[in-house]
């Protein structure tokens, strides 16, 4: 039997080597070029993999599945059986078995039920399709487990993603647990109340701890779209979506700096566009010196109109790259910051603020280079009564705000992003920039026509 593995990740790389074990020829491809497991030989392209096997296993991850799967359909044998085991929503399945064409009736959508560095090719596994069966008994060879549903791609990854809603948020929750513990310098005491819960302990807890942080990215975009499957069937995906979020911040602590950077080049306009003008803060708040453009970490601050205390506050609490965001009721009356504000917070390496009330002392701001978007300006001073809210959720010009949302500023006016949405948002605000860059070019050329 000859298999084709597309795709040497850790996945990959296990089922590789247990086919290779059973005496099957095995050929792999994999653009990074990761080190060959035993006794499988590396082909040079997709095509070349592919070609001549009875089994394609493709783990290229969902974001190329269908890209992958259309450019190995030429190259498929007439009896290829063509298994998709990427972590995906129901619907990319089914658009994997139409890239295959003619070939779309000997594909199967195959869903890993476990951990496969735990379990390696033992497995247990979900198929579906056309050739469900076929597949099944090429795993069942491996030892695993195979339950074979036949119906239709998707239907496999659909079950997966029910129980991604409980898997994957029990390990987010475990996760965050953990962390407040340490936080609280009682990490040994919540470790152990975690593990009592849990069957297998220790060993369980630091399997899903340590799975949720080693594969955060991946397992966002999978509890995201359960989350986008509960929704479909009319329930409220409230805690799924918290756990893309959750899963979604481990991978986003890497590289925040990058992706602010990255949304300080992009105007508040294509963003509003990528997202369909959701998260804009009503016009009443702008920029209070021309030229001001920020992105930052949204830091979230409830004030009583008029009062500023919840600003001092927050202050002590911020930390570098946070932009507050202050709810001030909209009130014109009392400014809620000036310059002394201002260069405090400067020194706590906060980026700027959007203030849904009013401020002072605007050239001094300016000469600061402080960006600030507020309704107005007052010479009028603020109370230092509260109440205050700090750091907690809050709307500001009819946005809800989270602690670590994306919030961008320009002379537009502003924008929320949430952090669960910021990648998809940048890749769309991107996009909305090149097709006006496009539809420019084609304006000026009818110009000089």
């Amino acid at each position: 039997m000859k298999i084709a593995v597309l795709g040497l990740g850790e996945a990959g790389s296990i089922y590789a080597a247990g086919f290779a074990a059973t005496g099957a020829t095995v050929t792999a491809y994999d653009p990074a070029t990761p080190p060959l497991p035993t006794g499988v030989a590396a082909a040079d392209g997709v095509a070349a993999a592919v070609r001549d096997a009875d089994l394609v296993i493709s783990l290229v991850t969902a974001a190329h599945a269908v890209a992958v799967a259309a450019e190995s359909a030429p190259h498929l044998g007439p009896n290829t059986v063509y298994a998709d085991l990427n972590a995906a929503s129901p619907q990319l399945k089914t658009d994997v078995a139409a890239a295959l064409g003619d070939h779309s009736d000997r594909c199967a959508d195959v869903a890993v039920i476990g951990s496969v560095p735990q379990f390696g090719p033992k497995t247990a596994l979900i198929a579906s399709g056309p050739a469900s069966e076929k597949v099944a008994e090429a795993f069942r060879g491996l030892g695993a487990e195979v339950d074979s549903i036949g119906g239709e791609p998707g239907d496999a990854s659909r079950r997966k993603m029910l129980r991604t809603v409980f898997m994957k948020g029990l390990g987010a929750i475990i996760s965050e647990a953990l962390d407040a513990g340490a936080a609280a310098g009682e990490s040994a005491w919540v470790r152990e109340q975690i593990a009592k819960a849990l069957v297998g302990g220790e060993s369980a807890l630091d399997r899903l701890d340590k799975g949720t942080r080693k594969h955060a990215l991946r397992r966002a975009h999978e509890s995201q779209a359960a989350a986008d499957l509960l929704a479909s069937l009319g329930v409220a995906p409230v805690m799924t979506t918290a756990t893309a979020g959750r899963h979604r911040s481990f991978h986003e602590a890497d590289d925040l700096a990058a992706l602010l950077d990255a949304f300080a080049e992009i105007p508040t306009a294509a963003i509003g566009d990528a997202r369909e003008r959701l998260g804009v803060i009503a016009p009443r708040v702008q920029s209070m010196w021309p030229g001001a453009h920020i992105a930052g970490r949204a830091f979230p601050v409830l004030c009583r109109p008029g009062d500023n205390k919840g600003i001092h506050q927050a202050l002590k609490q911020v930390r570098p790259g946070d932009v507050l965001v202050v709810d001030g009721g909209g009130d014109p009356s009392r400014a809620l910051i000036g310059e002394l504000i201002a260069h405090r917070a400067i020194n706590r390496g906060v980026r700027g603020m959007i203030i849904d009330g009013a401020v002072r002392d605007v050239e001094a701001l300016q000469e600061a280079g402080f960006p600030v978007w507020a309704v107005g300006t007052s010479p009028a001073g603020p109370y230092k009564n509260g109440p205050c809210r700090v750091g907690e959720d809050t709307s500001v010009g009819g946005v809800a705000v989270h602690r670590g949302d994306i919030v961008v500023a320009d002379g537009d006016g502003a924008i929320v992003v949430p952090l669960a949405e910021a990648h998809r948002t940048l890749t769309g605000a991107r996009a909305v920039l090149d097709d006006e860059a496009a539809r420019y070019q084609q304006i000026l050329s009818e110009r000089s026509a």
